[in-house]
């Protein structure tokens, strides 16, 4: 085989779906923008609806209409980018709910789909999306006779428990829906963890479905495994790839693997990056490039394994995003085309 295999444990998915949901007696979404966060929203999505999911969360309409021909009619599918220019025959056509951020989205809304259910989002100090204090005091009594089936708003920094950004917010959006009866949701994974103060009626975990911080108890969800194309012998003094940038000390036997950055292994990872062989660790020799990394495996016990592993036990996407320097988040969504994927657990 020429091209790594990309495993997805969707059962790993479930179980941090129903750990985040015990922590809350509120309702747990799922979301599942970006294509279930580079994993394959089909899957993960059917996996999850199984599960008991009842409602999901997307960035645009386009992403709704492909859950939707996945899951079918039932949950609901909430659409975080509201009703924009373009949207509204899928809106109607997929039974999609927009999340309206502004006035002009309301009117839209209204005008075009009259009587069709839709959110609201408000900005409670992220400065991103949603409606701000004066434009929702302007059109909150208009809004709430059309009858929202949610109002919500982001956390900016749920994921710092310590930052007084949280308790800002959290008074915010108290502020803002106050006597509101619609369902509200603030939390992301980072402030379901936050308590009970931030979960109100629905919660909507992302990062924390797919084993990321700052879910430290999430399971792993992703595993990738390399293919190794070829291994040779150097002997001290020799360099490797481009630039010459890794020398040899000594003589040395590198192995060359097919994945790249153009599979999503960023590039800058390389001088920090490691792969493994069960529980050995072999650093990267030299830069990554396009479709190549070159591995040193002088200290590996077998000395022509036939793959070795980028994301495994030993390493998960927060590991490998810290010798990046980003996020796991990053390090998920670039997942490449390429890959072989296999599902298990679902």
């Amino acid at each position: 085989m020429g091209t790594a295999t990309l495993t997805i444990d969707l059962g790993a998915v479930v179980a941090n779906w129903q750990q985040l949901d015990k922590r809350t007696s509120a309702e747990t979404a799922g979301v599942v923008k970006a294509d279930a966060y580079g994993l394959g929203v089909e899957r993960v999505g059917r996996a999850l609806a199984r599960a008991g999911v009842r409602s999901f969360f997307v960035a645009a309409a386009e992403e709704g209409a492909s859950l939707r021909e996945a899951l079918g009619p039932g949950p609901v599918i909430n659409v975080f980018s509201g009703h924009m220019r373009g949207d509204t025959d899928m809106i109607a056509d997929m039974a999609l709910t927009p999340m309206i951020n502004s006035l002009e989205q309301l009117v839209r809304h209204v005008e075009a789909l009259p009587g069709h259910m839709f959110g609201i989002q408000l900005d409670t100090g992220m400065n991103r999306l949603g409606m701000e204090a004066a434009e929702w005091s302007a059109v909150r009594d208009i809004a709430l006779e059309q009858s929202p089936t949610l109002i919500m708003s982001h956390p900016a920094c749920a994921d710092e428990p310590d930052h007084a950004m949280n308790a800002q917010q959290l008074t915010t959006f108290h502020e803002m829906t106050e006597g509101i009866e619609a369902p509200r949701s603030l939390a992301n994974t980072g402030a379901i963890l936050l308590g009970g103060d931030y979960h109100f009626d629905l919660t909507r975990p992302g990062i924390g479905l797919y084993g990321g911080l700052p879910f430290a108890e999430a399971s792993s969800v992703a595993s990738l495994s390399v293919p190794v194309i070829q291994c040779r012998d150097l002997v001290e003094g020799e360099t490797v790839g481009y630039g010459n940038s890794f020398i040899t000390t000594r003589p040395s036997r590198i192995a060359t693997i097919a994945a790249g950055y153009a599979d999503g292994v960023i590039r800058a990872m390389g001088p920090k990056a490691v792969l493994y062989a069960d529980d050995q660790a072999c650093p990267v020799a030299g830069r990554i490039s396009m479709d190549l990394i070159s591995v040193d495996i002088t200290d590996l016990d077998d000395p022509n394994p036939r793959t070795l592993d980028l994301l495994c036990p030993h390493q998960n996407i927060d590991t490998l995003a810290e010798a990046a320097g980003t996020i796991g988040y990053e390090i998920l969504t670039s997942l490449g085309a390429r890959y072989t994927r296999r599902y298990i657990g679902g």
